[in-house]
């Protein structure tokens, strides 16, 4: 893990990167009285009063203007000559000079228009705003709001602010750190500007118009202050373009009327700090326990900050989003000083300088400040902050807290109750195995509603980072609990609850691009073991970890149709790494309870997403509804036959009794889908460096996530899913399902797309003559099991030199086999070369000879060999002693051949070993004394062996005529003979001992493996 970024390094990168884009700076700074210097060129100035003027001339120059007497007589008008005609280009340009007044007098008169019409809006709206003059009148005042369970008892009441939680302080009584970045961080040039920011509000126009809607809302403190104070609590939530100009009117009245340091003060004093501070002098105390104007930069800097979202930004329960946001309020007041000569402040003679080492001190004193919890009485906290966090992302955050709201939120007080209590008990009992923290959800399929959140063991136990909400944090890996969602996408790309996998020893690309150059991912199964062809039932109910792996092979990582998307459609938000491997699947991702518990929410809700909800109903002081839950129809994100098949395997108590066994604490009195997850191994077997423990699992009415564990991400001893979550979920499940459905629970009930079809157990395609065992399985429709031609036992006619399937272009050599289907390289090594496979092998009935179906028909392009025994024909007599044997042996993929004979068909006897000499001409090879074979009647064989275990065999029968019965002996220098009882060649394959057996051919075999992304592996570990 690279060692964090010194916070000056980091603030001087971040500032001077963005130094490239800031426009120049003005030519002056800003004076003390808030206005800017600005060059003026005047003209030249006029005489002054005492200088004389140039003197009246009176004289008249009487010849300056004279006529002839001409000008008196009548004489006749000549003709005009011709005018000369207009020529084109002379036109042209006296249409374009017309066109161009008419534009202008058009957009005159357009423009006289707008301005009419803006002149009367704006008195139109102005005339229904509230007046400006009570606005101290209007500071100050507050509504309680009271936040409610569903049943309507009161989990807590924000209280009146003057009670003790807001004390309003002068301007001159804030510390001018915390003046310097809250106009950095809100509104930079408040002292110069009429209320609004015309630029920033162009600005925020065009990202909005551009991005639809995701822009900024350019609101200056003026702005905001107007929001608070003037306008009621339903406008405030709403964000629309008329809001936005009523505020704008507002600000700039408020800015003609008051000061700039009045609007401050008064801002400064009614925002909204988080933690139930109210105003700056009652944040400084509760969050760093001094008075306003003694804040340091680095507390000034935390502090601005907050505003914006104090239900996001808080410390105790969102410390990194918190800190981060300190950082950005920094590097915002060094450009602002960077740009500005230093900050302007109006509460202090010097303005504020800040560069980036000042900045950098001050994040490093805000990451290092132990800062109190916040003592507050309030009944389920996590529960409340989180509704509070809700009600901010829903209205405007300065909204909520003074409007006399009314909020009824969707939880169950009694199931509450139960799970609190559940939590806390199993975390006391796993005290000896360092375990010290638990979290739970409960969300209602068909509504999204959450009836109960448990977000640690204590919320005011310090030691175990109680206050930290455990259900939301997006922080911790889920372990085999995310499996279903592979297998899920894996459905649909065709796979089936009855498809083969091989649970073998296997490798893969960490990252799952095929040239990935490191080493190998080599997940193993939490028991070990290797448990060989499983179907996907099986695989998940058990949760093999090395079936899920060759599953996210097969659908992808990334991209339409791989994990990441399927979980996004399911509404996780937090896996947005680039750089995911292999072991996502095994947990290799970080997310929160409450979005895994969301997902399988959508199982249990038959592929329909409902987002999940905490608030049902709005009332303000009035009695006014402002907001009312109703309950969508959901989105179908996935096949409704899909999710119940998942729903099927995950609830199936038989197929995951292997590894669970038959009455595991899984097991409740009804139905219900469960998976659990155990998180710390990247390879998911270690038992002892664990992290997290998860239990999820659902009914058509209810579904629940557990987690268990440490929140400061120390590890567990010797726990599981099974023996740490899910202990809770099945205690939990059993009282909440009593309570809401009476004990009579929803079953899981196949929509109109499934079918069932009848498979063999051993390799989920149809049985074939030769499956030991049947069942049935369910099947969505268009989607159904592969046919008997697709099982494990094959028989099939093969070409013995290639191992490939016989075709016209290669029959020479044809034997027919029974086979194992087996395409996976890794389930061939295995059953080649490991003793359980060997077993297996043996157990399911195959031939004693290892044979593997090919993948193709040889063709002939495909390698080809030349055999022959020259001269000798089938049934010829032969009476000459000793024989000479020539031969032709060679072609592709040659490795070596042999010559051998038999008398009986079943015991061969050796003429020539194996040799790897090739022969592409008729050779004499060897020179044979027939005086030593016993009979009258033998068989001579010609065996070639190919480079990857294929053969080629010519045989032909010889009738011995021998003119004497003692052979002669002869000179020839040919090796002589060894007769074995039970001769075997030196190569493999071999000859079999029988004429009707031949050597083992083994059949190449290609594995496509699906296209992936190139992302990296997060180590991860998952278990039961």
């Amino acid at each position: 893990m690279p060692s964090p970024e010194d916070p000056r390094v980091k603030i001087r990168r971040l500032t001077e990167s963005e130094a490239e884009t800031q426009a120049e700076p003005p030519p002056e700074p800003v004076t003390p009285t808030g206005q800017t210097r600005v060059r003026v060129i005047r003209p030249a100035a006029p005489p002054a009063p005492d200088e004389p003027l140039p003197q009246r001339v009176e004289e008249v120059d009487l010849a300056a203007t004279r006529v002839t007497p001409a000008a008196y007589e009548h004489t006749p008008t000549a003709k005009r000559p011709p005018a000369r005609k207009r020529t084109g280009r002379k036109r042209a340009l006296g249409c374009f000079l017309r066109g161009v007044i008419a534009s202008i007098f058009a957009l005159v008169v357009l423009t006289l228009l707008l301005l009419t019409f803006g002149i009367y809006e704006y008195y139109a709206i102005a005339s229904t705003l509230p007046s400006v003059e009570d606005l101290r009148a209007r500071a100050s005042q507050f509504e309680t709001t009271r936040i409610l369970d569903r049943n309507g008892n009161l989990l807590y009441e924000i209280l009146d602010p003057n009670a003790g939680r807001r004390t309003y302080v002068t301007l001159d009584e804030i510390s001018p750190y915390l003046v310097a970045a809250t106009i950095a961080t809100e509104d930079k040039d408040f002292y110069s500007h009429p209320g609004f920011d015309p630029i920033a509000i162009a600005r925020a126009l065009w990202v909005n118009l551009t991005t639809g809607g995701e822009g900024g809302g350019a609101s200056t403190i003026t702005q905001q202050l107007a929001r608070i104070l003037l306008l009621s609590p339903e406008e405030r939530g709403q964000r629309t373009y008329l809001r936005k100009i009523r505020e704008i009117i507002l600000a700039a009245e408020i800015t003609r009327r008051y000061s700039k340091d009045e609007i401050l003060e008064l801002y400064l004093n009614e925002i909204y700090y988080g933690s139930l501070a109210y105003g700056i002098e009652a944040a400084a105390e509760t969050y760093f326990g001094k008075s306003a104007n003694q804040l340091t930069l680095g507390e000034a800097a935390f502090l601005a900050g907050l505003p914006q979202a104090p239900g996001v930004y808080d410390i105790h329960t969102n410390r990194d989003e918190t800190l981060r946001r300190n950082q950005e309020v920094a590097v915002l007041m060094v450009q602002l000083s960077a740009e500005r000569n230093c900050i302007y402040v109006s509460n202090n003679p010097e303005p504020i300088c800040v560069d980036a080492a000042t900045a950098a001190q001050a994040v490093s004193e805000m990451q290092n400040y132990q800062f109190r919890p916040v003592s507050v009485d309030m009944r389920y906290p996590h529960w409340v902050q989180y509704v509070r966090a809700q009600l901010e992302a829903q209205y405007d955050p300065q909204t909520i807290y003074r409007s006399g709201f009314t909020v009824y939120t969707t939880l169950d007080p009694g199931l509450q109750d139960i799970a609190q209590q559940m939590v806390s008990d199993q975390v006391s009992a796993l005290a000896d195995r360092h375990v010290t923290d638990g979290a739970l959800v409960a969300i209602r399929p068909s509504t999204g509603e959450i009836l109960a959140m448990v977000g640690s063991a204590d919320f005011y136990n310090v030691a175990i980072s109680g206050q930290v909400n455990m259900a939301v944090s997006p922080t911790r890996q889920p372990g085999s609990s995310i499996k279903p969602f592979t297998y899920l996408a894996a459905f649909e790309k065709g796979w089936t609850p009855a498809t083969l996998i091989w649970d073998v020893p296997s490798e893969f690309p960490p990252s799952g691009d095929p040239n990935d150059p490191r080493e190998p991912y080599a997940p193993v199964n939490y028991d070990g073991k290797s448990h060989g062809p499983v179907t996907v039932r099986t695989a998940l109910a058990n949760s093999y970890n090395i079936p899920a792996v060759k599953t996210l092979q097969f659908t992808g990582i990334y991209g339409d149709g791989g994990l990441v998307a399927m979980t996004e459609r399911l509404g996780f938000t937090s896996l947005t790494r680039d750089d995911y491997g292999m072991s996502l699947t095994l947990g290799g991702g970080e997310v929160s309870l409450l979005e895994m518990t969301g997902g399988f929410a959508v199982l249990a809700n038959g592929g329909k997403r409902v987002p999940t909800v905490a608030i049902l109903k709005i009332v303000d002081h009035t009695g006014k509804v402002v907001y009312q839950y109703e309950p969508p129809p959901g989105e179908q994100v996935v096949r409704a036959e899909h999710a119940f098949l998942i729903s099927s395997i995950l609830s199936d108590n038989s197929a995951r009794a292997p590894m669970f066994g038959s009455n595991s604490i899984l097991n409740l009195p009804f139905p219900a889908a469960v998976k659990t997850g155990t998180a710390g191994d990247p390879k998911g077997a270690d038992t002892h460096n664990v992290y997290d423990n998860w239990t999820l699992g659902y009914t058509p009415d209810l579904a629940v996530g557990v987690w268990v564990g440490n929140a400061d991400y120390t590890s567990m001893e010797r726990t599981t899913g099974l023996s740490g979550a899910a202990p809770v979920w099945a205690h939990f499940m059993t009282a909440a399902i009593q309570q809401l459905t009476g004990g009579n629970p929803t079953p899981f009930l196949p929509p109109a797309g499934i079918e069932t079809r009848v498979i063999c157990v051993e390799s989920g395609a149809e049985p074939s003559q030769w499956c030991p065992n049947q069942r049935s399985e369910y099947f969505a429709s268009g989607q159904p099991p592969l046919p008997a031609s697709q099982d494990l036992w094959q028989k099939v006619t093969l070409d013995t030199w290639t191992n490939l399937r016989a075709s016209g272009q290669c029959s020479e050599y044809t034997k027919d086999f029974v086979v194992l289907n087996a395409a996976d390289p890794f389930a061939q090594d295995w059953i080649r070369n490991k003793p359980d496979g060997q077993l297996w092998y043996r157990t399911m009935g195959f031939p004693e000879t290892v044979i593997f179906a090919p993948v193709r028909e040889c063709t002939s392009a495909d390698p080809r060999p030349r055999l022959e025994l020259v001269g000798l024909r089938d049934n010829m007599e032969v009476a000459a002693n000793p024989l000479d044997i020539s031969v032709i042996a060679s072609g592709g993929n040659f490795k070596s051949f042999l010559l051998d004979y038999s008398t009986d068909g079943r015991n061969w006897t050796y003429l020539l070993h194996p040799t790897t000499a090739q022969y592409p001409t008729a050779t004499n090879v060897y020179s044979w004394d027939l005086s030593a074979v016993k009979g009258t009647v033998v068989t001579l064989r010609i065996y070639l062996l190919s480079t990857n275990g294929g053969y080629a065999e010519k045989r032909v029968r010889l009738n011995l005529r021998l003119p004497t019965p003692t052979p002669t002996p002869t000179e020839t220098p040919s090796p002589t003979p060894t007769p074995t009882e039970t001769p075997t060649p030196t190569e493999t394959p071999s000859p079999t001992p029988t004429s009707t057996e031949t050597p083992t051919p083994v059949a190449p075999t290609d594995t496509p493996v699906p296209p992936t992304d190139t992302p990296t592996v997060t180590p991860v570990a998952t278990g039961t």
